[in-house]
């Protein structure tokens, strides 16, 4: 293969795992990690907004966002993760990941501290200044994703690359968790700081004015992580496929990669374009060769994150249904803020984290198909086990099953589809349209998620119309919500047989990037065939 395939390109290969390939994944796993933080955090802290900001006077219960509010609070940085991994997933195959890489960055910076900020103290002045910032958050958090894993794919070697990817992935576990702990954190402080009775003792007295710098802090310190590794970021050299398959010059490939590698790789001439190889994006013969495959990779994720983020979202109403947290009316607002953040950091130590790092430790060695069709099977029997005798969970005496079967779901959407609709796409395409295909597969999940987020807002919600919370019509109820999400895993199953297996395989062997023409494509793909072993 080393025939078909540039020197530099072939010494990334077979490269031994060494020390630049942690730090690889340590600066682009920080972005995921502030990723996540900045995207789940937002949960944490919406009941509190409810209290501050849309209090009733002589109402029951504390003040919650109307639907409208919450429903734009909670989806409006998946917009904008939309429309930034489209753009910077263009971008990054136009320019060059490295140059990109940095402006994603300073893009979630500015927009984490900003989204803390308020013009104004009208309800409404809040929520839009907090709206706003918040999808341009997005923005740069969307352009991480094609970025990240286009990045550490062709960085990685190929016995291992699968991991590497999954690795980079896997820091959202942290960063959810870094969330849930910080919160806790803060709200504890401040608990004994300022110590305030329960709303039902004294409604007004229960959140204090100084709640309103809790969410705030929450929501500013996902700058911190992000900051902090935007130097390493912009030392990164440009990725030697980029250089060499897209930029056309090897020679600057080979020396960038001899740096980093820290050994003799030899310049040659770059070989010439064949024009059977030199198609565009959805032309008839990327269609041919590719659109199964983006088909597959765009489907597969959007069921996925139906699933995943509606789980996420209605899981702190699932925790106050099965008594992990108090009715709201028992709480003053911090305690809220600190029961809830409890809650979330227990399901993220005990299924998210170790969900992520099984994939890390399995997806060389039984392939990112298995895992993929293993964890869309087992979330869908979790939810249909969840969903059938649903009545059967909510007595009291059940709630500790119900949270593990819960906890089980999430494992096996970590352990399955949430890592893997992540790695195949950065390893799948042709370099010049690795990461726009990247960008297109990811939007098609936040697509997803935004279905999951404000359509299972709206679902969950009980069909007994006094029943419903304040402001939103009746919905199918929480039952008729987890036997949906149930069929949509169902389908996550039909639709991975449309994905390949790369396990093993070089990124040219897999995107046909090897092939010198189509006569010579069968010589090229038997020498490949002889000479790559597979892991």
């Amino acid at each position: 293969m080393a025939g078909d395939q540039l020197n530099v390109l072939n010494a990334l290969d077979v490269a031994k795992t060494q020390w630049y390939h942690f730090t690889a994944i340590i600066i682009a796993g920080m972005g995921f990690f502030t990723d996540a933080y900045d995207l789940f955090c937002i949960s944490l802290v919406t009941k509190l907004l409810g209290r501050i900001y849309y209090h009733v006077d002589g109402s029951v219960k504390p003040g919650t966002l109307p639907p409208n509010v919450s429903a734009a609070v909670n989806g409006v940085a998946f917009c904008g993760t939309l429309a930034g991994q489209l753009f910077f997933g263009w971008l990054g195959d136009k320019l060059g990941r490295k140059k990109v890489y940095g402006m994603t960055l300073m893009v979630m910076v500015l927009c984490s501290i900003a989204s803390g900020l308020s013009f104004g103290s009208t309800p409404k002045t809040v929520m839009t200044t907090l709206c706003f910032f918040r999808f341009w958050l997005g923005f740069g958090i969307g352009g991480d994703y094609p970025l990240s894993a286009t990045i550490m794919s062709e960085y990685a070697n190929k016995k291992t690359r699968g991991a590497f990817i999954a690795a980079v992935f896997a820091m959202q576990g942290f960063g959810i968790l870094t969330g849930g702990i910080f919160a806790i954190i803060v709200s504890a402080a401040f608990e004994a700081k300022f110590p305030s009775p329960a709303y039902q003792v004294d409604a007004l007295g229960s959140t204090i004015p100084q709640a309103d710098y809790v969410w705030r802090i929450i929501l500013m310190v996902g700058a911190l992580p992000a900051a902090m590794t935007y130097y390493s970021r912009s030392k990164m050299p440009e990725t030697a496929r980029y250089t060499a398959l897209v930029a056309k010059d090897a020679k600057l490939a080979a020396s960038n990669m001899s740096k980093v590698l820290q050994v003799e790789i030899e310049a040659e001439q770059q070989k010439s374009e064949d024009k059977s190889n030199s198609f565009g994006l959805f032309s008839k013969e990327f269609m041919k060769r590719h659109g199964l495959h983006l088909l597959g990779t765009t489907s597969t994720w959007f069921l996925l994150d139906i699933a995943f983020y509606s789980q996420n979202l209605f899981q702190k109403d699932i925790f106050s249904a099965i008594g992990w947290i108090p009715p709201a009316q028992t709480m003053n607002a911090i305690q809220e803020v600190f029961k809830i953040a409890r809650a979330q950091t227990l399901i993220a130590l005990c299924s998210t984290v170790p969900g992520y790092w099984f994939t890390v430790a399995f997806i060389d060695v039984i392939g990112r198909f298995a895992i993929q069709m293993m964890g869309f099977f087992f979330m869908t029997v979790f939810m249909f086990a969840l969903a059938i005798p649903y009545d059967h969970w909510t007595h009291k005496e059940n709630r500790i099953g119900f949270v593990v079967m819960y906890s089980l779901t999430f494992f096996f959407a970590n352990f399955g589809p949430n890592a893997t609709t992540f790695v195949v796409p950065a390893e799948i395409f042709p370099a010049r349209f690795r990461s726009t295909c990247h960008g297109i597969s990811a939007a098609s999940g936040k697509l997803g998620a935004m279905v999951g987020a404000f359509g299972f807002l709206y679902l969950a919600q009980s069909p007994d119309k006094n029943k419903t919370e304040h402001g939103y019509p009746p919905g199918i109820g929480v039952k008729n919500s987890l036997i949906v999400l149930g069929v949509v895993n169902l389908l996550g199953m039909v639709f991975t047989l449309l994905v390949p297996e790369s396990k093993g395989k070089s990124l040219e062997e897999m995107s046909g990037e090897n092939e010198q023409n189509d006569e010579g494509s069968s010589t090229s793909n038997n020498n490949s065939n002889n000479t790559v072993p597979t892991a």
